[in-house]
């Protein structure tokens, strides 16, 4: 293939109510999409970067300046583009993997789409659907948090994860578990907010049986992590952290953590998402794919990433509606906790015209 034009496209959706973390709240999804044209097919990309730089170093004005100025225009040279050729030739850029993921996602949905090829076969899937779980914001009350999770759990889905952070987290999970049993799917998500002095503190939550506790702590501290999992019975899950295999190999070989969360925007794409898992399976890891608060584009190719046989346990690929009153493609809808994989070539799915335009905020064609 040949690159012949990339559309920068900005949105903007509003959440069906606000959802907040340890590092702030959000009630908007500013996003931004990638279509590349190319000589065989045009394909669709999703930047998972949020608008400010609170989750990691991304956010979504860089992502648009670094693909404008330096990506789009280094691949547009490239006579003979494939997607496997896209991570080695922005290789000598630094960094901004959520701006590389997107731009490699959308030349591998072109790519697909004109060999009529799914993504999830081309990954390695085995499964046409895949168990969901919930992420639950930090809420003002234990009552509403009740309330939202009796909701998520009438709705059907699997797993429930809470967000936690220092004075919202002993409690909340204690409060969850005596309402709803022990029986339920239950983890928590830290979100980098804690230190390894709290390792005592967080010893507490071992008690309610959970799955595991997501980031405790700062994403560069791997030997931290390594350090409060001798203090813990609960396992610690890894995200912010893992930013490759490689990244991944050495958490687990240094004992950081036995569960990986695996975000294809904050690895660099889908086809490094798949050498984690591989990377993971190969340690007897068990890997699940975490979100972004993605919509329909972003949501279809996780997942066909979730479909894959180390990913076994729910992940965040939770239907439309958790987020989104009208998505930009037909909506995902949950059936038993489950959500169908799209098998239509590429990621297996197309923006809905009207839907798209509607909450288009900015459009920039780069002609090549």
């Amino acid at each position: 293939m040949k690159l012949t034009g990339v559309e920068l496209r900005r949105i903007s959706l509003p959440l069906v109510s606000p959802f907040r973390t340890s590092f702030g709240t959000e009630t908007t999804r500013d996003a931004l999409l990638v279509r590349v044209v190319t000589t065989e097919a045009e394909g669709w990309g999703e930047c998972v970067a949020m608008a400010g730089p609170l989750y990691s170093s991304e956010y979504v004005d860089a992502a648009a300046d670094v693909l404008r100025r330096f990506f789009v225009p280094t691949l547009a040279a490239v006579d003979h583009l494939t997607a496997i050729g896209v991570a080695p030739a922005l290789a000598k850029f630094h960094g901004h993997r959520m701006a590389k993921a997107a731009l490699e996602t959308a030349v591998l949905d072109a790519e697909l789409r004109a060999e009529g090829r799914p993504l999830s076969r081309e990954l390695g899937a085995v499964h046409d659907r895949v168990p969901c779980g919930v992420s639950v914001g930090i809420m003002s009350s234990t009552d509403e948090l009740l309330d939202a999770v009796g909701n998520y759990l009438d709705e059907g889905y699997l797993r429930i994860k809470l967000k936690i952070q220092p004075g919202w987290d002993i409690e909340p999970v204690a409060a969850v578990r005596e309402r709803f049993g022990d029986d339920i799917l239950l983890q928590v998500d830290a979100n980098t907010a804690y230190a390894v002095s709290d390792a005592r503190h967080l010893a507490r939550l071992d008690p309610f049986n959970l799955l595991l506790i997501e980031q405790p702590l700062d994403e560069e501290d791997i030997l931290g992590h390594a350090e409060l999992a001798r203090h813990l019975k609960t396992p610690i899950c890894l995200d912010e952290s893992i930013t490759s295999a490689r990244a991944a190999a050495a958490a687990i070989s240094l004992g950081a953590c036995s569960i990986i969360n695996v975000k294809p925007g904050r690895v660099g794409g889908y086809l490094e998402s798949r050498r984690i898992h591989d990377v993971c399976q190969s340690h007897g890891i068990p890997v699940w794919c975490g979100g972004m608060l993605e919509t329909g584009l972003g949501r279809a190719a996780n997942l066909a990433l979730a479909a894959l046989p180390g990913f076994t346990l729910p992940g965040d690929t939770s239907a439309s509606s958790r987020y989104y009153q009208t998505d930009i493609t037909p909506p995902f809808t949950l059936t038993d906790g489950h959500l169908s994989v799209p098998t239509s070539p590429g990621i297996g799915v197309d923006p809905l015209e009207p839907e798209l335009n509607a909450v288009t905020t900015h459009t920039e064609w780069l002609k090549l």
